[in-house]
């Protein structure tokens, strides 16, 4: 890298960018240490720059916040611009530029009223930005990350009814309008803004410096921000593909901050005094996906007994090398609705047995998909397989493409690895439960499946509505299509003097990546 403003990379040469990519719809929510910030709390210190290695996506990388797709591409998103809102811990919707939310009874017109806010150049964040950037991002002919989740507003007849202020009329009743709000790449530009590479002006709590697509970005502190100016005085990404160039720079002294490390990198540095290792708990959901649409799959009492064949700790352990915790076929552990009153699944091989032996399946043959694509999704596909066996079900694992794996297995196969990331259960349940989900690898397809979420958007009690969501969840854990084994942890290594970095946030969401409450010690 050769950069005279950063002799210490051009040196030692760990950050050279290569073809590498981390994608952003693979990450995902957890808990973490029993205090809420890395480095422990002591006293926040002003000033100084911190470097964070991120993996990129090379010279096409662009600080268009509305195309943010990797984790670089959403942490550099998220220092320079803000949203209306943003996902807390249990991925509920957390006001930002919007200071409150209100809708009518019927659920199908809300309220929005903005913050006193500005801009960069000094300007206020009004009504009139907020739809120009939910216009831009619904454009037809673009193809922006958070388009589809923008789906349920007529950004036709919404309109701005004050300065600060915004009528969004929606499409149906949508209790959960503020996860629209709050959706990954939903950012608030300023009106007309269509260049965003050389000199981008957000409202976030840094403003920009400089970019080299593929190397560097740095920011600078904006003292203005409504949250307060951040403490450190500039914060840089830098572009490390290699998790080794990451964890070679964060040792070496040329970052503070190491983005996605593997497990055992973090175990062999963790409580050695040199680094810190961050664990954010109950990461990535981890899984099988079944295909309910055709054999052996068909029947409930097959999937019911691969659920039970399943020894979901010898996953944990094997396939994430014990970096996570065990799952119960249920997405979103510990996020908000989820339903914790569902006994802990076990393996069960004599159960398993007698249900297949029912469904006519004894000597049940089966191929199932995987790929080098995620960590683990191998090591997984054969302990599972040996799991199997031991019920008398014979699987022949079969290797995809890394290219497109998941693209391959959304309709094809019968039996996949799968994994996802962060967001709320509704948006799982909307985007891969219903009969018109367009990422429906289950091929869940059931009427009254989608009738109950439909009542769930309308109803707007908010006990009522968890319950309706726990009926559904119910109906999941006794014979949907995904097998959830486990979640994952998400690592981070930062350097000894780095403070406060959140340690019980998922990724993807508000506090995950926010360098505007990290400081240097």
């Amino acid at each position: 890298m050769n950069d005279e403003r950063f002799p210490g990379l051009r040196r030692r040469g760990f950050l050279a960018a290569t073809s590498g990519a981390a994608a952003l719809a693979l990450v995902g929510c957890g808990g973490g240490t029993d205090d809420s910030t890395a480095g422990g709390s002591g006293t926040p210190k002003r000033g100084g720059r911190l470097r964070a290695a991120f993996a990129g996506g090379g010279a096409s990388e662009t600080l268009d916040p509305h195309l943010a797709n990797l984790f670089a591409d959403v942490a550099r998103a998220k220092a320079l611009f803000d949203k209306l809102a943003d996902y807390g811990a249990d991925l509920s919707a957390q006001p930002r530029l919007a200071e409150k939310w209100e809708s009518n009874k019927t659920l199908n017109r809300w309220q929005v009223t903005l913050r006193q806010a500005t801009f960069h150049d000094g300007k206020p964040v009004t009504a009139k930005d907020v739809l120009y950037s939910y216009r831009r991002i619904a454009d037809p002919k673009q193809a922006f990350r958070a388009k589809a989740s923008l789906e349920p507003i007529d950004l036709d007849a919404s309109r701005a009814t004050g300065e600060r202020s915004i009528e969004f009329v929606l499409k149906r009743p949508t209790a959960e309008f503020p996860n629209v709000l709050a959706a990954f790449g939903a950012y608030i530009v300023p009106e007309n803004a269509t260049e965003f590479d050389k000199k981008p002006i957000g409202s976030g709590p840094f403003r920009f410096v400089s970019f080299a697509p593929g190397r560097s970005a740095v920011f600078r502190r904006y003292d203005d921000h409504w949250d307060g100016a951040p403490l450190l005085d500039e914060i840089e990404f830098v572009v490390a593909n290699e998790e080794s160039a990451r964890v070679n720079a964060l040792l070496g002294g040329q970052v503070e901050y190491a983005h996605e490390l593997n497990p055992t990198t973090a175990r062999a540095h963790e409580g050695k005094g040199q680094i810190d290792i961050v664990r954010l708990r109950n990461s990535a959901m981890q899984a099988f996906c079944m295909k309910t649409d055709r054999a052996p799959f068909d029947d409930k009492r097959v999937r019911e007994a691969f659920f039970l064949i399943a020894d979901r700790q010898e996953l944990v352990d094997g396939a994430l090398s014990g970096a996570g915790e065990v799952g119960n076929d249920l997405f979103g552990k510990g996020y908000e609705y989820y339903a914790a009153d569902l006994p802990q699944r076990a393996q069960d091989l004599d159960k398993a047995r007698s249900l297949l032996k029912k469904a006519g399946a004894e000597k049940l043959k089966v191929t199932l998909d995987t790929s080098a694509v995620a960590a683990g999704f191998t090591e997984a596909a054969g302990i599972f397989r040996d799991q199997a066996a031991k019920a008398g079900v014979t699987i022949d694992v079969k290797m995809g493409s890394k290219d497109s794996y998941w693209s391959d297995i959304l309709d094809n196969g019968t039996l996949s690895c799968y994994r996802s990331g962060a967001m709320p259960i509704e948006a799982h349940l909307s985007q891969r439960l219903l009969t018109d989900s367009t990422t429906n690898a289950t091929k869940w397809q059931h009427k009254d499946f989608d009738a109950l979420y439909q009542q769930a958007q309308a109803t707007r009690d908010k006990t009522e509505r968890a319950a309706v969501y726990e009926r559904m969840q119910r109906r999941l854990y006794a014979e949907g299509g995904f097998l959830i084994w486990g979640f994952a942890d998400w690592i981070i290594g930062t350097a000894r003097t780095v403070k406060g970095v959140e340690t019980k946030a998922p990724a993807n969401t508000l506090d995950w990546a926010r360098f505007d409450k990290v400081w240097l010690a």
